[in-house]
């Protein structure tokens, strides 16, 4: 199953709550919220960067879709 923005904010939102977070920040929340391996790739190939805000991920994720269509779901 592909990784999802939807699934990546449900496991790094609470990061973004004291300020930018760097990349490494993203991976160390998502590893501690029990992340599947493939979200922690997906977080590992961010740049090296500090991101203000969740949404400011999205430009570096292109590709990544926001949720699974229908037809994944059944």
């Amino acid at each position: 199953m592909p990784v999802t923005r939807v699934e990546i904010a449900d496991h790094v939102r609470a990061a973004f709550a004291h300020g930018p977070v760097s990349r490494q920040a993203l991976v160390v929340a998502a590893t501690g919220s029990d992340a599947r391996p493939e979200v922690l790739r997906v977080l590992q190939s961010l740049p090296s960067r500090r991101y203000q805000e969740l949404r400011h991920l999205w430009s570096d994720l292109p590709d990544v879709p926001v949720e699974h269509d229908q037809e994944s779901r059944r």
